[in-house]
């Protein structure tokens, strides 16, 4: 069997692929280690979708032990494809952390490079949101920069309203970016898009928050709690003022979930799904209705390829 692409288009299920990884890790540790971070990743993500899965409300009309099994077994597959596109950057951190600990002593107290991952996973997990960022963040919108090429990003210039903005709310776009596949930091983007960093989170007329980061309306679907606010919707190309119901969340991480809820079931956000591209992404968006503002996708892939998200997420 050709082993060099172990793992990805699998079925997660495959009992095959640990023996697949072992006889990897014999005949290349290097790659076989580089694949067995990918397979925790893939863990480390589903535990992630479990997690948020737990944590809605179960009970539906076709709710049932088997419906259950089956969304499990979806959830898994979803997360080793994710994985496979590294969209969070475990799998780099946890082979790093691997190659510092593979001393020759190590190594020869090891019988296979997996005995020293356990060792490895906590560190990976309790690393700070800061080293995070610069795997998932830094790394990808600064492809293009030259500085980014030349290694030397700065961050002396750093808006210190946008580094505690990311702050707030990465956690957050970490767990939205398992679920829609989108790299968080372009979920970053849009909501400093939408909420002006944070200075223009829509709040209630007694000035409590709404979390409404993205700017979603309150239609006929939506139950929760909602607030009228004044906002601008663009006719005919033309800015028009308007009231306009939005829907009020407990927290900027049930904003963060609902987001992704709305973009995943959906149909016309089929094409933001995944996406992997920042203007791609912006336009996806702007194309498939999301606003109404005829520079909405440039506004956005102008914030996600910038300097200020840039040196936010890598400060």
């Amino acid at each position: 069997m050709n082993t060099a692409n172990l793992g990805v288009n699998r079925l997660a299920i495959d009992p095959a692929l640990g023996g697949d990884l072992r006889a990897r890790l014999k005949a290349d540790p290097q790659a076989g280690v580089r694949q067995a971070a990918r397979q925790f990743e893939g863990m480390l993500l589903h535990l992630m979708l479990k997690s948020m899965r737990d944590a809605n409300a179960a009970g539906g009309l076709l709710d049932s032990d088997q419906s259950r099994f089956f969304t499990a077994m979806g959830d898994q597959q979803m997360a080793q494809d994710l994985a496979s596109q590294a969209p969070l950057g475990f799998a780099a951190m946890i082979e790093k952390q691997l190659a510092r600990q593979m001393t020759p002593s190590a190594v020869a107290a090891a019988t296979s490079p997996l005995d020293l991952l356990p060792q490895s996973l906590p560190a990976q997990i309790t690393a700070s949101t800061a080293t995070i960022r610069t795997v998932t963040g830094a790394q990808r919108s600064t492809a293009a920069s030259p500085a980014a090429k030349s290694g030397a990003v700065s961050t002396a210039g750093t808006s210190p309203d946008a580094r505690a903005f990311v702050d707030r709310v990465w956690p957050q776009a970490v767990e939205a970016a398992a679920m829609t596949g989108v790299p968080a930091h372009f979920l970053v983007a849009q909501s400093a898009l939408e909420s002006g960093w944070g200075k223009r989170e829509i709040k209630a007329a007694d000035g409590s928050p709404s979390f409404n980061l993205f700017g979603i309306k309150a239609g006929r679907s939506w139950s929760g709690p909602t607030v009228e606010v004044q906002t601008t919707e663009f006719v005919n190309g033309e800015a028009q003022s308007v009231r306009a119901r939005f829907r009020v969340y407990g927290s900027y991480a049930e904003a963060f979930r609902d987001y992704a809820k709305v973009l995943s079931s959906n149909p016309r956000f089929a094409k933001v799904i995944g996406q992997q591209d920042g203007a791609q992404f912006a336009r996806s968006l702007q194309q498939a209705g999301y606003a109404t503002d005829p520079m909405y996708a440039d506004k956005l892939a102008r914030i996600i390829n910038g300097a200020t998200l840039r040196q936010a997420l890598s400060a």
